[in-house]
């Protein structure tokens, strides 16, 4: 009988229905399936072919053709899954990635030939194109099979990857889809029966010459032993045979490179610092829960393939060596390993004895020194679900013993070992997952217990923790059970209500104390948002997960990550339960855990776990469009999380450190303002709060370090505090802008941020985004956003006015931008209260600058008298700061009241007394030379003799940094006339002692006759002498600073400094040359020196040579 034809499908792969291809067909031809058939498929399906042997002592040939037939996999599913990645590749490298779309495309294009099927082993050749200018590749590939697995195949082209290559997926494809093309033939034993002896030795022979190189020294060996009576072989009964299928004791599973596996997981970790190298072991992961969830065994296999190769991490060693903690990424691996083996010990069908072999591996890994601990101090024996009690808030000693009682060491597997202790045979329990009609009434006489039951009848599930619970969900929805699993989750929500209800009663009975007392102790000890078995998010994605609306082609690339697309979801009824839907469920669940209140766990790792996880839930959520049943179970959840009190973290009481609820409050506030504006703010300005902030800062207390987050010194449990103070500022950005055009709202959140928000960086964008978005182009601006954000502004000017920091000069020129728009009299405003925002120099050098300057005044668009009255404003401010800071704000003063006499003359005095107490030469110079460049030189020489005066310049000094201002403030009295030189020539020499300046000074004033007017305007006749009044003093000055230089350097002068004495002593001899008896003064000066240093024979030498 010919085996019936396969149905042949599309390019995806074929689905479950596909697995009964060759009856499709006949049923398609309208007749119905042979029973032979009917058998063959159940026996093939289950049975090992010895099995059959055994069990019966004939089985015809057509039987076993039809078994043999029916053997080999009848779903394209399990090819897909053992030849595809777990993850999307790039656009574009499919084909040259993903094998199974490889195989595919081979199939099609009619590349597989000479396909034989010989009892359970299946051969043919696949051809491949080669590469342009190269030959096809010809591959040969053979496949054994047992029981509807693939156990083992071989290609041709020695391909090392973790999964099936291209050319076995396109052979075993032709299998599925041309089975009627396939040439089959029993096994080869059977073959061989039926020979003679004569007929056996030619096949014999014939095989041996086909094959000589191969196979002649095996068939030589196999010769010998059979004609040697006692060899091993004659004892045996029987001969082996490939093609006859497994024996009764082989194990039944998929093939699976074991070897391979290890390699590559090896070879990923050590480039774990690679984000690809994460993304191929969490699509290997995922390949294990594709597994799982098929209820293939290779499951489990992979998983403690993996486990093997993650313990064996060379890392793990030198981080616990070191002391430090393993990176992030490799964290959530680890994480995820152990969640996984919570759901392959939970499994709901597997044998007693697999179970206790995994346990006691797990036992084995959780004693290595190496094994990674759970982070965070999340207990092992948390409260059960008991809906009937309601934990009441004691004193926060209690319960900061409870938290801290996190029991002993506890590793990454001791949730799976703990999942070890539990089971599924509870009456209770079957009956929830069995249906979902059961209620009270169904449980007759079997000693229902009505405590199981809500009073709406409904289900319930108590006695276990709440993420235990939910981690059977996960376990039922990743072994391929997801009805179970909604029938389960449908129960632990029931009772999640029936104890938000008894919760809220209990607070209505403590309302009043709690109130009083203005603070709580936390209820939960540890959240489930960020939970290692993530209870809320195991909820969520069951609940979703029936409620999606997506083709039923099957994907090749299962739970692909980020680059998943958009999915659709609908209202899908919840049995049992009218008008309810587990889409609404999903929301009411995922709310339920976001808005929980809780206490943050210890670690850096599992605080960012919570954010991280807060973030995916939310993520999942904003995949939902929202309707009106949507929207009311949103207005219904966060009515109750408003008024849940210290069971809620949006309830009027807190415990100072429970984790704020600035993210969730985000998403609902988007989500319920169109609809209810009232309860959106309500809801969102609720959540502004930072309760471990309040506790620390008392109000009125400023920033500690202004323009950061608080020290993670003052609170060293909290890592992620700055990461909470921004997503604070986001939820009150959101407000601000929410609420433009609203003076109501904008004042109320205004007092909220002003009330909660401490950090001068975060209040400073705040205020940005706020004059950003009051001021939008080609719109006219919202004043009352617009004063909102100045005064924002405002406060941190107050905040940070103590503070010198870089950011300061950013803040003061956008305030001074803000106030512009705004209007006038708001700069007007700023610039008189100026002492309580602003330093001196900012308020002189970038507020009352910036204010006046032409782009602003053309902005405001004022008149005369308004623009009079602000520069008014502006030059007073300046003289304000001039009196405050006169070292850096005199100058600033000064240019800003040249316009105005009055107001410049004060700018002066002010200098001018300024010197009196003490203003430094540097900034005399700088105001002296302005003033020469405003046309005021007699005021330039005053302020130049004041700098003089607090001058000191030593005989070693000749790059001094005033050294050309006080060559500037010689030329300036030269300039002006005999009298002001002869006026400054005392103060040169009482404040210069450096020898080459003052002889530069003398030579300088030589060259040109002095000025005979304040303006120098004339000149005298002919150039001052230097041996005549005043230049004479100067000139007996320099003579002396050389002759004190000369004596000081030769007291610690050292041979490699001789040339440059040498050269000094020339510069002196010119300056000694300019008085009348100069060369004799000069030589009375040598020979003193020699005198004096004549055991510096060689330096002395030098200066006979050079002077004689």
């Amino acid at each position: 009988m010919d085996p019936p034809a396969a149905k042949r499908s599309r390019g995806s792969p074929a689905g479950p229905e596909e697995r009964d291809a060759g009856a499709g067909a006949a049923r398609g031809r309208g007749r119905p399936e042979a029973l032979l058939d009917l058998s063959a498929k159940r026996v093939a399906e289950s049975w090992a072919f010895e099995q059959v042997e055994e069990r019966f002592s004939r089985v015809p040939e057509p039987v076993q053709k039809r078994i043999v037939f029916w053997s080999f996999p009848r779903s394209e599913r399990e090819i897909c899954m053992y030849s595809s990645l777990g993850y999307q590749p790039p656009e574009g490298e499919q084909d040259a990635r993903v094998p199974f779309t490889r195989g595919l495309h081979l199939l099609q294009s009619g590349a597989v030939d000479r396909v034989l099927q010989v009892g359970f082993h299946l051969s043919g050749n696949v051809r491949e194109p080669g590469a342009p200018g190269e030959p096809e590749h010809l591959y040969h590939v053979s496949i054994s099979f047992d029981r509807c697995k693939i156990t083992s195949v071989s290609c041709g082209c020695d391909n090392r990857d973790l999964f099936y290559c291209a050319h076995v997926v396109a052979l075993s494809l032709y299998r599925i889809r041309h089975a009627r093309q396939v040439e089959l033939r029993l096994p080869i034993s059977e073959t061989l029966s039926q020979m003679n002896r004569d007929q056996l030795q030619k096949f014999v022979q014939y095989l041996i010459s086909a094959h000589h190189t191969e196979v002649l020294p095996t068939a030589q060996r196999l010769a010998d032993e059979i004609l040697l009576l006692g060899s091993e072989i004659n004892l045996v009964h029987g001969a082996p045979d490939p093609t006859a299928g497994a024996g009764i004791e082989d194990a039944n599973c998929w093939h699976l490179d074991e070897e391979q596996i290890q390699e590559q997981v090896k070879q990923l970790l050590s480039n774990g610092g690679y984000y690809g190298a994460s993304q191929q072991l969490r699509s290997m992961f995922s390949k294990v829960r594709e597994m799982l969830r098929m209820r293939d065994s290779n499951g489990a296999r992979m998983l403690i393939l993996m486990t093997e190769q993650f313990l064996q991490d060379p890392r793990l060693a030198l981080w616990r060596q070191q002391g430090a903690g393993m990176t992030d990424k490799c964290r959530q691996l680890w994480d995820e390993l152990g969640a996984l083996w919570v759901c392959v010990i939970l499994s709901p069908h597997c044998k007693p004895e697999e179970r206790a072999g995994w346990l006691q591996l797990l036992g084995t890994w959780d004693k290595l020194d190496v094994c990674p601990l759970e982070e965070g101090n999340y207990s092992f024996n948390g409260p059960s679900l008991q809906p009937t009690m309601a934990p009441s808030p004691g004193s926060e000693e209690q319960e900061e013993g409870e938290v801290a009682a996190t029991g002993s060491r506890h590793t990454v597997f001791g949730r799976a070992l703990q999942a070890g202790d539990l089971h599924w045979e509870d009456p209770h329990l079957q009956r929830i997952l069995a249906g979902d009609s059961y209620s009270p009434s169904l449980t007759g006489t079997m000693g229902g217990d009505k405590s199981a039951f809500d009073p709406q009848g409904r289900p319930l599930w108590l006695g276990e923790p709440f993420p235990t619970a939910c981690a059977r969900v996960d376990t039922l929805r990743a072994h391929g059970y997801p009805r179970q699993a909604l029938r389960l989750a449908g129960a632990i929500i029931n009772t999640l209500r029936l104890q938000r209800r008894h919760q809220l009663e209990s607070y209505k009975q403590q309302k009043k104390e709690l109130l009083q007392k203005g603070a709580t102790c936390i209820t939960n000890p540890e959240g489930w948002v960020g939970h290692p078995l993530d209870p809320i998010g195991c909820l969520c994605r069951a609940l979703l997960e029936a409620c999606r609306l997506e083709e039923e082609t099957l994907s090749l690339y299962p739970d692909s990550g980020p680059e998943k697309r958009k999915v659709a979801y609908q209202h899908v009824p919840v049995p049992g339960s009218p008008g309810e839907s587990y889409l609404a469920l999903a929301l009411e669940v995922a709310l339920l855990g976001l808005g929980q209140q809780r206490a943050l766990p210890e670690g850096l790792y599992a605080q960012d776990k919570v954010v991280r996880n807060e973030e995916q839930l939310l993520a999942l959520l904003e995949e939902v469009d929202l309707d009106e049943r949507l929207v009311q179970v949103l207005r219904k959840q966060a009515g109750l999380l408003l008024e849940g009190g210290p069971f809620s973290g949006f309830g009027e009481v807190l415990f100072r450190e429970s984790v704020p609820m600035h993210t969730c409050a985000r998403y609902l506030f988007t989500a319920l303002l169109p609809h209810d504006p009232d309860l959106a703010y309500r809801l969102a300005l609720r959540a502004m709060r930072l309760p471990v902030l309040e506790t620390a800062l008392p109000a009125g207390e400023p920033h500690p370090t202004p323009l950061d987050s608080v020290p993670s010194s003052r609170f060293p449990r909290w890592f992620i505090l700055g990461h909470l103070e921004t997503r604070q500022c986001e939820l009150a950005s959101a407000m601000l802008t929410a609420a433009k055009g609203d003076p109501k709202w904008l004042h109320v959140v205004l007092g909220s941020i002003q009330q909660n928000i401490h950090s001068p960086a975060l209040l400073f964008k705040l205020a940005q985004d706020a004059c950003k978005t009051a001021t939008p182009a080609g719109s006219p601006p919202d004043s009352t956003l617009l004063g909102i954000a100045l005064e924002l502004g405002l406060q941190v000017m107050r905040m940070t006015l103590n503070t010198m920091t870089w950011r300061r000069r950013e803040m003061v020129r956008w305030l001074v931008s803000c106030a512009t728009e705004i209007g006038p009299q708001a700069l007007m405003n700023i610039m008189q209260n100026w002492y309580s925002l602003f330093t001196p120099v900012e308020a002189a050098t970038i507020v009352a600058v910036t204010g006046t300057t032409h782009a602003t005044l053309m902005r405001l668009q004022l008149d005369t008298a308004r623009r009079e009255e602000l520069w008014a404003c502006a030059r007073t401010l300046a003289l304000q700061c001039a009196m405050k800071d006169p070292q850096n704000c005199a100058l600033p003063a000064l240019t800003l009241c040249e316009k105005n006499h009055a107001a410049f003359e004060a700018a002066y005095q002010i200098v001018l007394d300024a010197a009196a107490g003490g203003l430094g030469h540097a900034h005399l110079f700088t105001v002296a030379r302005y003033m020469e460049h405003r046309g005021l030189p007699l005021r330039a020489y005053k302020l130049a003799t004041l700098a003089l005066a607090q001058l000191s310049i030593a005989f070693n000094q000749d790059s001094h940094p005033a050294v050309n201002d006080v060559l500037w403030a010689c030329s300036l009295s030269h300039s002006l006339g005999r009298h002001e030189l002869s006026a400054i020539v005392p103060l040169i020499i009482r404040s210069i002692h450096c020898a080459p300046m003052l002889s530069d000074i003398l030579r300088r004033w030589t060259l040109s006759a002095p000025g005979l007017g304040p303006l120098g305007a004339r000149r005298a006749a002919k150039p001052l002498g230097a041996d005549r009044a005043p230049l004479c003093q100067l000139l007996d000055a320099a003579v002396a600073a050389y002759i004190t230089t000369s004596h000081s350097r030769l007291t610690h002068i050292s041979p490699r400094h001789y040339g440059d004495f040498i050269e000094f002593l020339g510069k002196a001899r010119e300056t000694f040359l300019l008085a009348p008896d100069g060369h004799l003064q000069f030589a009375q000066f040598l020979e003193n020196l020699k005198q004096t240093y004549k055991g510096k024979k060689k330096l002395m030498l030098l200066v006979r040579e050079r002077f004689g």
